[in-house]
């Protein structure tokens, strides 16, 4: 009997503190998702901006007396590159607000967790 109460206490402290670590992975999780989409988000207004000055300094090249080839390809190599990114950066703000870091499966949280029958000695 005594056996069995102690037994039933130790699973539900182990309980206890499966359901802390649990929540607090959770709160974790929620911070770095919104700080996460933060970053993003700042990133990609940055991304339009820059996008837009490249668009007036090329609409500024056009009107050099002399057009300089080597600035004209610069110029578009780096458009190229700025519109990839701005690419890259919606897709990722539609899989993060889309998703919204969907939660974790059961056997998921179970792999983050540790195996206590797998120690040593057991």
């Amino acid at each position: 009997m005594i056996l069995t109460i102690i037994g039933a206490l130790l699973a539900l402290f182990s309980g206890v503190r499966a359901l802390r670590a649990w929540l607090s992975f959770r709160r974790t999780h929620r911070a770095f998702q919104a700080h996460l989409l933060d970053d993003v988000t700042r990133l990609a207004a940055r991304t339009s901006e820059l996008e837009k000055n490249l668009a007036a300094v090329e609409a500024r090249s056009q009107q050099l007396p002399v057009t300089v080839a080597r600035l004209q390809e610069n110029l578009a190599t780096l458009q190229v590159l700025t519109n990839s990114l701005a690419v890259s950066l919606r897709q990722a703000q539609r899989v993060l607000s889309f998703s919204g870091f969907k939660t974790f499966s059961a056997a998921r949280l179970a792999d983050l967790l540790p195996d206590f029958d797998r120690r040593p000695g057991r």
